[in-house]
């Protein structure tokens, strides 16, 4: 448990997180997780605010005519932490190593049939087929430039990025030092340091007694309280990151479905969006398309109204006509609680009785995430659909929670991925988004916003849509 030992100095910048489970960048995933590599490591591109892609470590590329070859310059004045200079083979074998070494995101990866180190600052990235969000998938948390033939990564820490690891407390914190050397400029800080607690309530009240500068992760009535004090400011953008509850479609209940769509049918998606998100983000319709992918959502299809009665109906057709006893398994993190809550209640007059049982965060997706038999998941923005449905959607993902398999939605999901033709590949998102609706193991009832709180004298941090990809290193303190 955290030390407690004073407020920051002019210097340091404290960040409330909850603890991290592992640093293997293969491997993590919650957010204070996602935050550290961000500080030490970097990407050959990354996104802004609003999602525009922006060249990081690749300062510029090229891609041929049928899309199947992408040349990536690299920047030359970039320096790992032990001093060498990153060049293109660390590039080549940064992504090789994710492809071998049994990452998450192999699928996300699987589209690259060769790479190539020309010289020492240009990699060429040869596709099995065309892909229009390649780059994008370069921008993935998990896919930090490592040194070649680096050892003990998750343990050891030898990145290009503005902050150098100098000591990492499990269940405490991590103190990451300014990199003076590093390439787009040193940090305006000293030290970072994210301080670890078992609990978001525990980090607010962290933020709120000056023990920790400021918070990325808490729930909306919290983040309503600091709006109201002088002492912070706050800041909250729109994102397509979500909340959904899923059920494994592989095995009963959620093979049969009927039971898919009685829970479909007991939600008032709009009725949960206001409880829980007080009318931050919007209204979500049960797939990971949201309004903010504006040409690919599927604004004019109506939700249907929630009917209790009819959803208990197809629960008995389906041989449940006393209704359903299940467990939520639930992240403890942000409004997951309330979000679980909310649900639960609207399900209850449909003769779903579910019992919530919370479970730390970064625990819950290491050990039990994709086994439950129902779950809530939160999702983090991406910056295209396809990454969502590529990574969790398509029947032979690592991420598939719900292990649903259709082939109609893998053959949606294959042309997408591919389509050079903008219309087509509207045409081929809009068709995805009906399956989820009308049959698929999943309920999106919202959109939500992300929020950071940071106290007065905290400035220059601009948040990220996928809070853990916010930069801290053009921060200020004092």
């Amino acid at each position: 448990m955290l030390n407690l030992s004073g407020a920051s100095d002019g210097g340091t910048l404290r960040i409330a997180w909850l603890t991290p489970a592992q640093l293997d960048p293969r491997s993590v995933s919650g957010m204070s997780e996602i935050a550290i590599l961000n500080a030490l490591y970097d990407y050959l591109f990354e996104t802004d605010a609003s999602s525009n892609l922006v060249p990081t470590l690749a300062s510029s590329w090229e891609r041929n005519d049928d899309g199947t070859r992408y040349t990536l310059q690299l920047v030359e004045n970039a320096l790992f932490h032990d001093g060498s200079p990153l060049t293109a083979r660390d590039v080549v074998w940064s992504i090789q190593w994710q492809l071998d070494a049994g990452s998450t995101i192999a699928d996300l990866l699987a589209g690259i049939a060769a790479l190539e180190a020309a010289g020492d600052h240009t990699v060429i990235i040869d596709l099995k087929a065309s892909d229009p969000d390649f780059l994008y998938r370069l921008t993935e948390y998990k896919v930090v430039m490592l040194k070649a033939e680096a050892e003990n990564i998750g343990i050891e820490f030898n990145g290009t990025g503005p902050f150098i690891m100098d000591e990492l407390i499990p269940a405490d914190r991590a103190v990451m030092k300014a990199n003076t050397d590093y390439w787009r400029g040193a940090p305006s800080i000293e030290t970072l340091e994210f301080l670890f607690f078992d609990d978001q309530q525990a980090a607010i009240a962290a933020v709120q007694g000056g023990i920790a500068d400021g918070i990325l992760r808490l729930d909306n009535f919290s983040f309503l309280n600091f709006s109201g004090d002088f002492n912070f400011n706050t800041i909250d953008i729109p994102t397509n990151a979500h909340h959904m509850t899923r059920i494994r479609a592989d095995r009963p209940p959620g093979d049969d479905i009927r039971v898919r769509q009685a829970f479909k049918l007991a939600t008032d998606r709009a009725s949960v969006w206001e409880r829980v998100q007080l009318g931050f983000g919007a209204v979500g319709k049960d797939s990971p398309i949201g309004p903010s992918f504006a040409q690919y959502f599927l604004a004019d299809v109506e939700l249907p109204p929630r009917d209790p009665e009819a959803a208990a109906a197809l629960l008995a057709e389906a041989g449940y006509p006393d209704g359903l006893d299940m467990t939520l398994h639930v992240p403890n993190s942000g409004s997951m609680p309330d979000f679980a809550q909310a649900m639960a209640a609207q399900w209850y007059d449909a003769g779903i009785r579910v019992e919530i049982e919370l479970e730390e965060e970064n625990e819950y997706w290491v050990q039990k995430w994709l086994d439950e038999d129902l779950g809530v998941t939160w999702w983090g923005d991406r910056v295209a659909p396809q990454i969502y449905l590529d990574l969790a959607y398509r029947s032979d993902a690592t991420w598939n929670e719900s292990h649903w398999q259709d082939e109609r939605l893998d053959a949606l999901i294959d042309f997408a991925r591919s389509a050079l033709d903008e219309d087509a590949r509207i045409a081929a998102y809009k068709d995805i988004q009906r399956l989820f609706l009308d049959e698929g193991p999943i309920i999106v009832p919202y959109f939500y916003a992300s929020f950071m709180v940071m106290a007065g004298h905290v400035s220059g941090v601009e948040l990220h849509p996928f809070s853990g990809r916010t930069h801290f290193h053009t921060a200020t303190v004092g």
